[in-house]
């Protein structure tokens, strides 16, 4: 099990923690929209970081981004191997192609 993994599976748990305790609890509990929010300023923060060239601060935002990114998941019940699911989907297809192919 990766740590990506592990967190997964720690955020879960988390959805019924207190939010006073939990800071996951606590973004979960304002809904899959504050959530969403709050994954886009994360990104944003992590390509502030890219443009700057930081490579540590880049990789402690990456970490904040990938975080985010399972707890706004989590928020529209969507699981992490479903999305592992569709990068094996997807995988060995080129993302020209891929992309021509949603149209």
């Amino acid at each position: 099990m990766t740590a990506f993994d592990r967190l997964a599976a720690t955020i879960a748990l988390r959805r019924g923690s207190d939010p006073e305790t939990s800071w996951t609890a606590k973004l979960l509990a304002k809904g899959p929209e504050k959530c969403a929010e709050k994954f886009g300023e994360e990104a944003i923060e992590a390509i502030i970081e890219a443009v700057k060239g930081d490579r540590d601060r880049l990789t402690a935002e990456a970490a904040d981004v990938l975080y985010h990114l399972l707890v706004m998941l989590a928020a529209r019940d969507v699981a992490l191997p479903d999305v592992l699911a569709e990068l094996e989907r997807r995988e060995g297809t080129s993302g020209i192609a891929e992309k021509a192919a949603r149209r």
